[in-house]
């Protein structure tokens, strides 16, 4: 047994250290309060009232994290924007069934607490919850020196949203003659980095081209906000790792499926530049990317020319990219 007095700190836990950040934790995320918020940081949970208004109220969650894009922030030791992607991958993903993101915690750990590191990733999280409307109601740090090697740390983020009950967007009433409106994606979004990080070398990772890669996810509850208010939503798709391929017929009937133009938008540069560097097939390229559409909307044909007005008003520049046909949940992309 050993005889050396042992403390937590000594362990390599500085309680005192994090107990000294949180005042300026909760400056941060009371600029992302909403009404409904009870209470602040600091409890053991986080109280959230839901609005007033609703009749049946459906509580709709989601959860995620952005996976290696992490190695590159590393790599370029540049952290404010990482928080967005955080928030922007869960908030997405609420958004697709029709709810409104009411609010955020997210999860910081690492082997040991970089006081700049952590205040740059919260940073880009309280911007994300602003960009999407919803309070940062709380969140955890945690160290773990055993688990983590110097410099490392890691990310999730929890988001809760509400919906009416009788406007949930299910994808059950999308119908053969409904067209496809592909909504831009800034870019990789959080997706898909094993692959596009080994067709850069870590020399390239810290140039321009890492940049390129760093640029954070869009954030599309404004659009479907407004969409949901002019026109007829049948069905919406996040799409993430998997593409199009793969997302787009978790909203679709078991009798339709979907035929794409993928010459009906321009991918952006970024893409062309990882399927040439790696030799990647085009068909793996649009079942791991997003191909430059990060949100997909399926209405019906007469709601078309509306649904783009309304997405160039909330500045968004919504295409048309395919239309759904008689099939088994099918995607044919050409």
């Amino acid at each position: 047994m050993s005889k050396k007095k042992l403390s937590y700190k000594s362990a390599g836990v500085d309680i005192d250290k994090t107990d000294k950040m949180v005042k300026k934790i909760k400056t941060m995320c009371a600029t992302t309060t909403r009404k409904e918020v009870l209470g602040g940081i600091g409890g053991f949970g986080g109280c959230f009232e839901i609005p007033k208004g609703y009749k049946q109220p459906v509580l709709v969650s989601g959860t995620d994290g952005v996976g290696t894009k992490l190695l590159i922030s590393e790599e370029r030791k540049e952290y404010s924007t990482i928080g967005i992607d955080l928030v922007a991958m869960s908030v997405n993903d609420v958004i697709v069934c029709g709810a409104e993101p009411l609010f955020f915690l997210d999860y910081y750990s690492s082997g040991k607490i970089d006081k700049a590191q952590f205040f740059d990733v919260l940073k880009g999280i309280v911007k994300g919850c602003k960009q999407s409307g919803c309070s940062l109601v709380g969140g955890e740090m945690a160290e773990m020196p055993d688990c983590y090697p110097k410099g490392k740390y890691d990310l999730a983020g929890f988001c809760v949203g509400v919906v009416e009950k009788k406007e949930i967007i299910d994808g059950s009433r999308v119908r053969k003659g409904d067209v496809l409106i592909g909504i831009p994606s800034s870019g990789l979004h959080s997706n898909g980095y094993s692959l596009a990080r080994k067709a850069f070398s870590k020399k390239e990772l810290r140039s321009e081209w890492g940049k390129k890669l760093l640029v954070p996810t869009k954030i599309y509850v404004s659009a479907v906000k407004a969409l949901k208010k002019n026109v007829d939503l049948r069905g919406i798709s996040h799409i993430t790792g998997g593409g199009l391929y793969d997302n787009i017929p978790r909203v679709l009937p078991a009798n339709v499926g979907v035929v794409i133009d993928k010459e009906s938008w321009t991918r952006p540069v970024i893409f062309d530049e990882i399927q040439k560097r790696g030799n990647v097939d085009e068909v793996e390229m649009y079942r791991t990317f997003n191909m430059g559409i990060g949100l997909v909307v399926i209405v019906p044909a007469r709601d078309v020319e509306n649904s783009l007005r309304v997405l160039a008003v909330e500045k968004y520049a919504g295409v048309v990219i395919g239309e759904v046909v008689s099939a088994d949940r099918s995607v044919i992309i050409q």
